[in-house]
Order: structure tokens, then sequence, then C-alpha cells
């Protein structure tokens, strides 16, 4: 037997250091290799981390919420893969060659049957927060189908899964199982939840905020796009009012380009972008993430609204890829149906700008003179006063607003 110090890797973007999110394993246990032994959470994303040998778990770095350096060692496991004896084995191999198999098998080995069905429930593909949950309500991840690329379980998947498991035992065994709710639960601040109180924190300590809303009639823009969702024969392909407001900001950009601009912090450097690359805040299982639409100003409608369905499902189920979770110059946040009336969105830095929707929602309105009824939403959005002035941040509000009001002028040429 032999010890073998599995180091924190890089996990990429210049990492230096990365929060310990969540074990799924603990010391004393037996771990082959590539099972998943815990999540790493970078200022990006929640990575997984996959053992490079067989062996027993003897030490781990810390606690979740514990911070690790790459490079230094994260788990140290007990195992037979790499004798002392020949220590030119025992550098941790790269990450992209498959560590060492083990010199003989042990006498009381496990059937072949059984290796291969613990290394199958170590190896479900899902993201850290369905793996808390399953873990939370004891469920086997190893029976739950996946529909994602490579059988990954989504989010959906796992709720479907649930439904059919309490159906199957019925509400009196449900209710006979339910335990009492202890009057006060602690909640350590790790992850990514760290991470959003940390930079909402910083935005609202670093950024003088001016709030704008605008209310904006909707009514001829609801039926085009009703419209053109008449003529669509894929329901998961239907146009919402996101992609219209996208389209319109990124028009109003051409006119107003300070408000596509990101600060440079250590440089004190405005930088203006040419290009559009448009950040949709989306709630995740994990919490707020904002995944981005690069190159948004060159997308028609259709495209536009392919990307923003793509990169926030890819956010909600762990799957976008590191730059699809940065480099965005200008944010639309939206709550939906939960989207009240007025809201005061916080900045997503290194940005000066970001636009919030609001419910969109009918009551009379005069016109002309005449009471009608239309359909109403109100934009609340916010810019950064230190380099956005009042003025206009609310002409670029009221351009967005005409375009919305007008929607054939969207698509006007330039």
């Amino acid at each position: 037997m032999s010890e073998y110090i599995f180091k924190l890797p890089d996990l990429g973007e210049g990492t230096v250091e990365s929060e310990i999110a969540e074990w799924f394993i603990a010391v004393g246990d037996q771990v082959n290799e590539e099972d998943v032994v815990g999540t790493m959470m970078t200022d990006k994303a929640a990575v997984e981390l996959s053992s490079p040998v067989s062996g027993k778990v003897i030490k781990l770095a810390g606690e979740p919420g514990d911070i690790v350096a790459v490079g230094a060692p994260l788990v140290v496991f007990e195992t037979d893969a790499r004798p002392a004896e020949e220590p030119a084995q025992a550098v941790e191999p790269p990450a992209t060659e498959p560590a060492a198999k083990a010199v003989a098998e042990p006498e009381a080995a496990p059937a072949p049957e059984a290796q291969e069905a613990t290394l199958d429930r170590k190896r479900v593909m899902t993201s850290p927060a369905i793996r808390r949950r399953a873990k939370e309500l004891g469920v086997d991840l190893s029976l739950v189908p996946g529909s994602g690329p490579g059988g990954r379980i989504t989010r959906t998947d796992f709720d479907q899964y649930i439904k059919r498991q309490a159906a199957a035992v019925g509400p009196a065994a449900v209710s006979a199982a339910a335990a009492p709710t202890p009057a006060t639960t602690e909640v350590k601040v790790i992850g990514l939840r760290r991470i959003i109180a940390e930079r909402l924190s910083e935005a609202k300590r670093e950024i003088p905020h001016f709030a704008y809303v605008e209310e904006i009639d909707i009514t001829e823009l609801e039926a085009l796009r009703k419209h053109l969702n008449d003529k669509q024969n894929d329901p998961a392909q239907r146009l919402t009012l996101l992609p219209f407001l996208g389209l319109a900001l990124i028009r109003a950009l051409h006119d107003f380009p300070q408000c596509n601009t990101t600060y440079d912090k250590a440089r004190n450097v405005l930088i203006r972008h040419g290009a559009v690359n448009l950040g949709i805040a989306t709630q995740t299982p994990d919490g707020l993430k904002v995944p981005v639409v690069h190159n948004a100003h060159s997308m028609s409608i259709d495209t536009l609204a392919a990307q923003i369905r793509r990169v926030s499902q890819a956010a909600k189920d762990n799957s976008a890829k590191k730059e699809e979770l940065g480099g965005s110059t200008i944010t639309i946040t939206s709550l939906g149906k939960l989207g009240g009336i007025v809201s005061t969105p916080v900045i997503n830095q290194p940005e000066v700008a970001i636009i919030g929707v609001n419910r969109a929602i009918e009551r009379p309105v005069v016109m002309n003179g005449q009471v009608a009824v239309r359909l109403m939403m109100n934009l609340s959005s916010s810019f950064d006063h230190r380099f956005v002035d009042g003025y206009d941040a609310a002409a670029m509000i009221q351009s967005i607003k005409e375009m919305l009001e007008h929607p054939a002028t969207i698509f006007l040429p330039r």
C-alpha cells in the first residue's frame, strides 16, 4: 500500500484557487478510479472532479466552503495502484491520460459485474444541485433516466422521477413518512450563493445605481408575437418577448454606445464594445447565473431566440461552457410571470447597464380621449451613474419603448 495525493488541478481561465462546494466521498470510503469525488466552485461554474486512482480515502482538504489553491492536496488516497518503490509513478498524471491500473487484483475483489454497477452509479452525469437534492431525498441517481446529452439527468428528469415515485407510494405513505421541521436551520453560505452575495455586495457598494422605469404598450408587439408563433409548428421554437427586446436594445445601442461598455477598474478605463454580447440573467437550481449570447448583434429574431433558449437551459443544467458564462457587455433580466410592477435590478459588473423586464398585464389606458384595454409592461433598468448620464439612460429607454410599441421598426434596415 502507498499514499496517492490528488492535487487540485488547474480549472482554467487563470484560476489560482477554488472553493470546495460539495464532497461525494468521506474519509474511509473506498473509491474507484473515475468516481466523482466532489465539486469545486470557480467564479464561473461548478466543476465536478473525478478520482484518478482507486483506493481508500484517508484525508480530505477541508469542508465545503473552504478555499484550496491550485496544486495543493485535495484528497489523499491509500492505494496499491502506485507502489512506493516506484517514485516516477507517484507523480499525478495529466488530466488527459488515464491513471495507472492496479498491479494485481485483491484476493477478495468483488465480481466484475458488481464493480461495473458501482462505477455506473458514481458516473451518473448531472448537476451538483441535483446530486444534493438526491442526497437529501435518499434517491439513487442511477435509477433516474436522463434525457440530456450523454444521458445527463436534467432538473426535469429528476422532478418527474420524484413525482412518479410519490404517486407510486401514495399520499398516505408520504404523509406518514413526513418528519417534523426543526424550528431553525443554519445554512452555510458557500459555492455559487457565496459568489452571488459577494458580487452583488460589491456592485451595490461601488456602483452609484441610477434607476429608470418606463411603461410600454406592448399590445401590437404581442399581436405580432402570436402571429409568428401561430406559423411555428414546433412549440419549443416559439418566440417569447425577450428576443424582441434584445433586438430593440441592440438597435438602441448604436445610438447609445456608452451603455454597451465595461469598466476596467484596475486600469480605470472604459471599454466600448462594437459587438453586443447579451447577458441573460437566469434563475437556476444553484442560484442566479448570467449566460451570454455572444455576437447577438449579428443574429435574426429566430436565431437570437434559439440562442437565448440554449444558453439559459445550459446554465440551468450546468452544461454551459465557461466562455458562455462570461464576456457579456450588457444584461437583460426578467422575473417572467413574477415580474411585478417595478424592480431595481443590480448591475452585472463590469457592465454599466442592465435592462429589467416586469410583468405584462392588461389594464385600461386613455388613448385619443377614449378608454381602451391595452397590454402594458414596465421596463425597470439600472445604469452606472459614473459613466452613463441620466438623460442618456432615459433617452435610450425611450428609443427601446418606441420600437417595442411599433414593432415593425425593430426590423427596418439601419
